[in-house]
């Protein structure tokens, strides 16, 4: 069993790069993922994948250099 099966992770910048691929690999080993970035659509592609797949993503669109 995997260790990050019923974990909640948070992943900024989710929809390109590090952080996507970074929320694929954890999905895959279990983990939900809340993905996190300002192209919401990029983000809803990803998810659907991830839910694909069996996994459990979540996502919220937000860019993370304003502060309001």
């Amino acid at each position: 069993m995997s260790k990050l099966k019923n974990q909640t992770i948070l992943i900024t910048g989710a929809s390109s790069g590090i952080g996507h691929e970074s929320a694929r690999m954890l999905a895959q080993q279990g983990a939900q993922v809340i993905l996190m970035a300002r192209r919401k659509d990029e983000l809803d592609t990803l998810a659907a994948s991830i839910r694909d797949d069996g996994g459990r993503a979540d996502v919220e669109a937000v860019d993370m250099s304003d502060l309001d």
